[in-house]
Formats: structure tokens, sequence, C-alpha cells
């Protein structure tokens, strides 16, 4: 090797450990590959058959590596194959870390020579080698040079033209336009005093759910929407998440919604909670490893209050989450939505449901005795909330007490009424039986 070169010689026992190291997801596995037999090892650490076994002796004695007989990939023979103990995995960690720091020469793309760390080398050269091959190269050939066609096939491309490699998953993309973090805009509420009332009475009370039920078009939306802007514009530092289920939805979809609503993202995620999603399409969701970690987090004030320090008024009191039509998904998401009512009895968290049907993942002691979940079903407007209502649109030859028994006060009826002034229109029946009825 020329003089002033950086010199590189890697001891036989290092190359092995930094292979086995490479290799260390095929341990304990009945079938492997033949990168842990004699002759792969041989190959990658550029040695002869021979010396690998003297090399693997010493290690085993050493308690560095262990050896078993196991079935090859595409190979009828059982062969002796190595692989790291505890032991041996920390030693080989702290000589990857050791001989990354070597100094090694390589020449760029630009064809500038350079004097960079193994470890940077890879990237440098657009190249997916492993340590052990870059320090091999470096030993016996003194410069890397870029685009060498033993590297391999050029992997990577310059950052103002990188394209994302197909079939990249990012489990956050996109899940701001999921939810909104206020009430949506809806039509005039007529009547639902006592309701109101009811939802007020929740809010200061202890139970962590209130449970918003009645038939399609009744105004279970409209009532919430109504009292969440009311309430919105005394505490402005409530924090909202208003999630509309569609029947295409899924668990996963709302459990996304909601870890970015609490302020998860790729670059806070203290307690891994990402890494609880399912990264193949169609996969299930761990529902309890996201509700223990997700638990950790909530009831983490500092962790929390440093996410929150730079927004307005400091970090929310506690979450509102309502989830809108969540009959959609109540089948399917049963166990998250227990996951949930769990969570919101430890943390800051509480959550109003509305659905069409009854929900099932609570029991009537939840309701009765324990008094985690108010229910609040909702029916048709009063006689006196109806008449107010017709008094309103100034409609001749109305008779309320006929519309209110026709139509048994429902909002959506009466609106149809205003609108074409007949109080059961044949849109009004057709909803009826393909919404209500059906």
């Amino acid at each position: 090797m020329a003089e002033g070169l950086p010199k590189v010689n890697v001891a036989v026992s290092d190359r092995v450990l930094l292979h086995l190291l490479h290799h260390d997801h095929l341990a304990d596995r009945f079938i492997v590959t033949v990168a842990l037999t004699r002759p792969g090892i041989a190959e990658a650490c550029a040695q002869h058959p021979p010396n690998v076994s003297r090399t693997m002796r010493d290690l085993v004695r050493k308690g560095w590596v262990s050896e078993h007989t196991r079935s090859i990939q595409n190979d009828d023979r059982r062969q002796k194959t190595w692989q790291l103990s505890e032991e041996g995995r920390d030693m080989a960690n702290l000589r990857l870390t050791k001989l990354g720091d070597t100094m090694v020469l390589v020449r760029d793309k630009d064809g500038q020579l350079l004097e960079i760390e193994a470890k940077k080398a890879a990237d440098r050269l657009a190249s997916e080698m492993s340590l052990l091959q870059v320090l091999l190269h470096a030993q016996h050939e003194g410069v890397l040079t870029w685009g060498d066609i033993r590297f391999g096939i050029i992997k990577k491309q310059d950052a103002e033209d990188a394209t994302p490699p197909p079939g990249r998953l990012q489990p956050l993309a996109g899940v701001h336009a999921t939810y909104h973090t206020s009430a949506p805009q809806t039509r005039k509420m007529r009547g639902r005093e006592s309701e109101m009332a009811r939802l007020d009475e929740w809010f200061d009370g202890r139970s962590a759910c209130a449970v918003v039920s009645g038939i399609a078009g009744i105004g279970k939306s409209t009532l919430v929407a109504e009292w969440l802007s009311g309430k919105q514009e005394k505490q402005q530092n409530l924090s909202i998440c208003w999630y509309p289920c569609q029947p295409w939805d899924r668990e996963v979809g709302l459990a996304v919604s909601l870890l970015h609503r609490f302020g998860i993202d790729e670059k806070h995620d203290p307690y891994n909670l990402i890494e609880t999603l399912p990264l193949r399409p169609g996969a299930p969701l761990d529902v309890d490893t996201w509700r223990r970690r997700l638990l950790a987090y909530l009831t983490d004030a500092y962790t929390v209050r440093e996410r929150f320090s730079i927004a307005p008024g400091g970090p929310p009191p506690y979450w509102l989450i309502v989830l809108d039509d969540v009959h959609h998904i109540a089948s399917e998401s049963r166990n998250l939505l227990g996951a949930l009512l769990q969570i919101s009895q430890k943390t800051p968290l509480r959550f109003v449901l509305i659905s069409r049907t009854s929900l099932d993942f609570y029991d009537r002691r939840d309701v009765h005795t324990r008094e985690i979940v108010d229910e609040l079903p909702l029916s048709g407007l009063s006689l006196d909330e109806t008449s107010q209502w017709l008094d309103e649109l100034e409609l001749q030859d109305v008779n309320p007490s006929d519309v209110h028994e026709r139509t048994g006060g429902h909002p959506l009826a009466i609106e149809m009424l205003e609108l074409y002034g007949k109080p059961t229109h044949e849109d009004w029946l057709r909803f009826l039986d393909e919404e209500i009825l059906a």
C-alpha cells in the first residue's frame, strides 16, 4: 500500500463477529441461509474455510458464538451453523462502533478523494455495502471508487431528485384531513333545551363517556355541534377531535387520527406509539400495546407539556373526542372503543359517541353503578317545540298537532314541510324506508 494512505487491517475474529451481527436476524431460526455456514462465512470474510473453523473454535470457547446444526435454504443437507450469543452481540456491537470510526479513502461521484469514517462510506458511494465489505475493500485496495460494479448497483439518488421507494408506508400521511378541531357548521337547532342541559351536566360531572343515540336525522350531530360550539367559546384551549366515521373506516384509521390529535408524529413519539400500527395493509391493530403506550404517554404530564408548550394557552386541560356516526365502525372497532373507555378513566380524555344503534363495548354496570358512561337517547321534538317551529314558518292551513302526530316531531320531516309544504313528502317517505326502517 502506498505511503500516506490510511492503513486498514481487520482481524479474522472481528470479521466473523461483524458478519454474524449483520445476519443476526437469522438467529434461532429453524431454516437459515448459507450465510451462517462455514462456506458462507468464509466467502464473506475472505478467508479459507479451515481458518474459519479455527476462529469459530476460539469464539465458541469464549462464549461469544454458539454452534447449531440447521436446515439450509435450497439444500437438502443439514449443516453446522453459528450465531452470536448475548455476550457475543455486545462484543460485536462494540467492534462495530470502533471499526466504524476507522478512516478510509473514497473517490466520490465528482472524482474527489475524501478521507471519511468507514461507517459513512456506503452512503457516500451510493451502495448498500455492509461495514465489513467496506473495510475489506479498503484493506485490499486502499481507495473505494464511486460506481465500482463490485459494490453493487447504485441504490440511492441525490436528495434533489430523490423519490420514495414504491410501497413505502407513512402511517400519518394525510391524517390531518380526517378529523376536525372544532364543531362543524350545522343547521339551526330547534328546542333541545333539556338535552343541552344534560350534556352540560355530563361535562361538569365525572363520567368519561357520553353516548348520544337516536334514529337517522333526529338531530344527534346538530345537538352535539351546537353544544360544543358554546363550550369552545368559553374554553378557548379545549382540544377537540371531531371524527366523522364512514362506512369504509377501519379501527386503524381511527387509531392513527387519534394519535395525531394527541401530538404524536414522526418527530415526537417518545413512547413509540407509531410502532404499534400495522405495517402491512389489512393487518390487525395491536390494540393492547397501543392502549398501554398511549396510557403511558397521556399520563406523562412533563412530556405532554413539552409537546404543547408552543401552543397558545399551553397544554390542553383535556381532550374531548367526538366520534360521529360511530355505528359505522362499532362492530369492527369494539376492542379499540373499549380501550379508549379504559384510558379515559385515568387520563385527561373524555369522548362523546354519536350513534344510530346501541353500542355493546360497555355494559349496564358502566352506566348505572360505575358511572363511567352517560347515555342520552334522542327522540323527536315535543309538541310545543314543533308548534314554535311551525309558527316561525308562517304556513297556512297547517295544524301543529296533526304534523306532530304524522311525523313524530322529526326535525327532517318539518324541514321538508318548510320546503315542499307537505308534512309527508315523497322524499320524507323515501328517507323513512332507506335510513330508518331498513
